[in-house]
């Protein structure tokens, strides 16, 4: 059985109330109890996300265990504020530089892409509740330690969110296929956050409308499009490339 999971109604209802971190809710379907009612009042209070499954999807995640018809995906690291993630660029008097993820609902490329964060120096990383792999186990074995030290924020909706962090001053760059500049043709100093949607398909139409400016990564061979973990990892190393030049220059 998985460790990052809490089940049975009153352990749920405990976790709600002592501000447990959590990811997500699963119900059986059709269950009606008054304990039930109480963990979807509250989970609507916290902003955390519930869905109604199949109860033999409940026994398989519990190993058979007495689940009461509801169990919670607990996190495997504590969320940060996206205000927090900005407020600590600013105190290293730095441009912030942010990676957002739209979508990414395998833990594999989400733990590569916190460590690839980590690594070129970004400030934080954001991911949507919804359409979005969370920060489970998984996620943490394969960042290798990087989710210790990359603050990840957690938001209800990416377009609204891209257009707060374009009124803190950041450029939006959105990656697509179809982009008329190569990532490098593209300015991509000073306050930014990068986009990498999802891997099967890219980033959904209301966050590209919400882009600044497109870009897109050389595709010589035979192989249309990368691995989002790989392109996020071109793109934040194109622009670490651009700013320490930057800052060369300024020497």
């Amino acid at each position: 059985m998985n460790e990052d999971i809490i089940y049975g109604r009153n352990s749920v209802i405990e976790a709600l109330t002592s501000n447990h971190t959590m990811d997500k809710i699963l119900i059986q379907e059709g269950l009606r109890h008054s304990q039930i009612g109480k963990i979807r009042n509250l989970a609507k209070e916290r902003g955390i996300v519930y869905q109604f499954v199949d109860k033999r999807k409940l026994d398989r995640m519990t190993d058979g265990e007495n689940h009461q018809g509801v169990a919670a995906l607990a996190a495997a690291h504590k969320y940060a504020e996206l205000s927090d993630i900005l407020n600590a660029a600013k105190a290293k008097g730095e441009p912030p530089f942010l990676l957002i993820a739209d979508g990414i609902t395998d833990p594999h490329n989400l733990g590569s892409i916190i460590r690839t964060a980590d690594a070129a120096g970004a400030h934080g990383v954001v991911i949507p509740k919804n359409r979005s792999v969370s920060l489970n186990s998984v996620v943490a074995k394969v960042s290798a330690g990087a989710i210790e030290h990359m603050p990840v924020a957690r938001v209800t909706n990416i377009a609204q969110t891209l257009e707060l962090l374009k009124k803190e001053g950041l450029w939006i760059a959105g990656t697509a296929l179809e982009a008329e500049q190569y990532c490098f043709e593209s300015d991509l100093t000073g306050p930014l956050g990068i986009v990498i949607g999802s891997e099967g398909e890219g980033m959904s139409r209301l966050v590209r409308e919400h882009c600044d400016f497109l870009v897109k990564i050389p595709m010589l061979g035979k192989t249309e499009s990368l691995n989002a973990s790989v392109a996020a990892g071109v793109l934040l190393y194109e622009a670490v490339r651009q700013r320490n030049k930057m800052t060369g220059d300024k020497k």
